[in-house]
C-alpha cells in the first residue's frame, strides 16, 4: 500500500556546500579539458565535497558508436584518477547509472519556458544551420543540466566560460521550482527554498585554452588538426613538437597584459604556462616578457612534459585494466544513488506525487 508522508516524518532538507561537475565522454582529452575542468577539480577538493560525473547521457545528444563511448567514459575516469581526484574521498561516476538524472530532468523541463531554451547559444552552434535535423536532447539537454547539479543540491560548479550560460538557466529553474512550489515546501518543514541558486567557480589564468593553430579558437577535439592542440596522452616528442609549432607573431613577447590581449596567440600560450605553473600571467611575463618566442616555447616545452608526462602515463596504464575502472564506476554510482534518491523523495512530495 503506498500513502504519502505526513510533513513532521520529513527532516529538514538542509542545504551543505558540495560541489559537481562533469565531462563528456566523446574521446580525445586535451590540454583544454585539463586546464580548463579537470584541474580545477583536484584542487577543490580540499575545501569541498566533491561530486565528478562522466555525463555519457549528455554525450548521445549527438550519435556515438557504442564501442567507442565504452571506451570513452572508460579514459575520462582514467584521467579524473591521473589527474589527482580521490574516488574514495569523493564521487566519481557516470551518469547513466544514476536514472534520477534523467528523472528530475524530465520535471525541470515542465519547469523550463521554452522562451529560456531558445536563447541558449551552445545549441545553435552546435546544431548549425539544419536545426531541423537536431536531436530533441539536444536542444533540452540544458534541463538535464540543471538536473545532473541540483539531484545533489550542488552549490557550487566549476564552469568555463562557455557553460555559464547553462548555470543561469540551472539558477533560472532552481527559483521558479523555489518560487511555484513554495507554499508546499513550507507545508513540509523542508525551509524557505528547497533547491539552492548554485554559484558558478570561475578562476585561474586559462579557464579557456584556445587552438594552438588559431588563438581566436577555442582547443577541440574536432578540429581536422592534430597540431591544433595538446592531447594528455601525448609524449614529450609530441609536445615538444607541437609547442614549437604553435602559431605566434614575429614580434617578441610583450611585457605588460594589455599589450598581450592584442596578440591572441601569445596571450593563447602566456595563458596556458600560467596555468601550468600556478603562476599570474604578469609573474610570467615578468620572466619572459620581451623575449624572442623560440626562448619561451623552450620553457613551456619544458614545463609541460613535467606537468602533462606523468598523467598520459597513468592514464595509459589504467585504461589496462578496465575492470578497475568500472568498480570505480560502480562504487561511485552506488554512492551518488544515495544522494539523489533522497533529493527525488522531497522532490515527488513537493510536487505532488504518490510515492512508496
Amino acid at each position: 500500500m503506498t500513502r504519502r508522508r505526513n510533513p513532521g516524518e520529513l527532516s529538514m532538507a538542509a542545504i551543505k556546500e558540495r560541489v559537481f561537475s562533469g565531462v563528456q565522454p566523446t574521446g580525445n582529452l586535451h590540454l583544454g579539458n585539463y586546464l580548463g575542468a579537470i584541474k580545477r577539480f583536484v584542487d577543490l577538493q580540499t575545501k569541498y565535497d566533491c561530486i565528478y560525473c562522466v555525463v555519457d547521457l549528455h554525450a548521445i545528444t549527438v550519435w556515438q558508436e557504442p564501442d567507442e563511448l565504452t571506451k570513452n567514459i572508460r579514459e575520462v575516469t582514467a584521467a579524473f584518477i591521473a589527474c589527482g581526484i580521490d574516488p574514495k574521498r569523493h564521487i566519481v561516476f557516470n551518469q547513466s547509472q544514476v536514472a534520477e538524472h534523467a528523472e528530475l530532468a524530465w520535471i525541470f523541463s515542465c519547469v523550463a519556458r521554452m522562451g529560456w531554451l531558445n536563447r541558449m547559444t551552445q545549441f545553435k552552434e552546435k546544431a548549425g544551420k539544419d536545426r531541423e535535423n537536431a536531436s530533441v536532447g539536444l536542444y533540452a539537454y540544458p534541463a538535464l543540466m540543471a538536473a545532473d547539479i541540483l539531484v545533489y543540491r550542488a552549490t557550487h560548479v566549476p564552469v568555463g566560460d562557455d557553460q555559464k550560460q547553462h548555470l543561469e538557466l540551472a539558477r533560472d529553474i532552481a527559483q521558479k521550482f523555489n518560487n511555484d512550489f513554495a507554499a508546499q515546501i513550507a507545508k513540509l518543514g523542508l525551509g524557505q527554498v528547497f533547491f539552492p541558486l548554485t554559484e558558478p567557480l570561475i578562476s585561474g589564468p586559462a579557464t579557456r585554452v584556445m587552438s594552438l593553430r588559431d588563438g581566436t579558437k577555442k582547443m577541440s577535439k574536432s578540429d581536422a588538426s592534430d597540431y591544433s592542440r595538446i592531447n594528455l596522452t601525448d609524449g614529450a616528442d609530441e609536445i615538444a613538437q607541437k609547442v614549437r609549432k604553435a602559431r605566434t607573431d614575429p614580434e617578441p613577447l610583450p611585457s605588460d597584459e594589455e599589450a598581450l590581449a592584442r596578440r591572441p596567440e601569445a596571450d593563447n600560450l602566456v595563458g596556458i604556462f600560467a596555468a601550468l605553473a600556478d603562476r599570474p600571467k604578469t609573474a610570467v611575463l615578468a620572466e619572459y616578457g620581451g623575449a624572442q618566442f623560440a626562448r619561451f616555447k623552450d620553457a613551456l616545452t619544458e614545463l609541460a612534459v613535467e606537468k602533462l608526462g606523468p598523467i598520459g602515463a597513468e592514464m595509459k596504464r589504467l585504461v589496462q585494466d578496465p575492470k578497475h575502472i568500472d568498480s570505480i564506476l560502480v562504487d561511485g554510482a552506488s554512492r551518488a544513488r544515495k544522494l539523489a534518491a533522497e533529493t527525488m523523495k522531497h522532490v515527488k512530495d513537493i510536487v505532488g506525487f504518490v510515492r512508496d
